[in-house]
């Protein structure tokens, strides 16, 4: 262990017990409590040489955990908002329950991807990217997406023939495609 780390890890044991308390009062029913502080810990490790006061360590740490939960709520906020309004979007243009239901597995499938792999089928079968503007942003080469594309298309195939009454993967691809756009 270096200088730099038993040091931290010294002043960190004093506040321990606190900070954990704060963290778990502030996260409680709302964020993960272990995430929340270990998000924390990671960022005050990383700037703890920038502490001018490192003896108010939990200052600095209760700070960061409110400026992280704020920030994480906010994020929360932000994608409620999209999805409401998204919903009103489909509603207005005549969305059956039966269809909104699809939408709604169709994206909790999506997020069951590995996450290169649903971004490419997100951004070429729903916003209609090509493959090569999809290796361009994902900074890859063009049979890399090709591939994703393919593990995604069956990964979700899978996923959505584990449940029961659903349309065919791109039967609601398809569909979802021409709601949104």
């Amino acid at each position: 262990m270096n200088q730099r780390q038993k040091e931290f890890t010294e002043l960190y044991e004093k506040c321990h017990e606190a900070f954990l308390r704060y963290c778990s009062a502030l996260a409680y029913g709302r964020l993960e409590v272990q995430d929340l502080v270990q998000d924390v810990l990671l960022s005050a490790y990383t700037h703890f040489d920038a502490i001018q006061k490192k003896e108010d360590l939990l200052h600095y740490l209760i700070r960061a955990a409110r400026n992280r939960a704020i920030s994480i709520r906010r994020r929360k906020h932000f994608q409620t908002e999209i999805l409401e309004h998204q919903k009103e979007r489909l509603v207005a243009q005549g969305l059956s329950l039966e269809m909104a239901l699809d939408v709604q597995l169709l994206y909790w499938c999506l997020d069951q991807l590995p996450e290169k792999q649903g971004d490419a089928l997100l951004l070429f079968e729903i916003s209609g990217f090509s493959i090569k503007e999809i290796a361009h942003i994902q900074k890859s080469k063009e049979n890399a997406v090709k591939t994703r594309l393919s593990r995604a298309r069956q990964k979700l195939k899978e996923l959505m023939a584990q449940k029961p009454n659903v349309h065919s993967t791109l039967g609601i691809l398809g569909t979802l495609k021409t709601i949104t756009l």
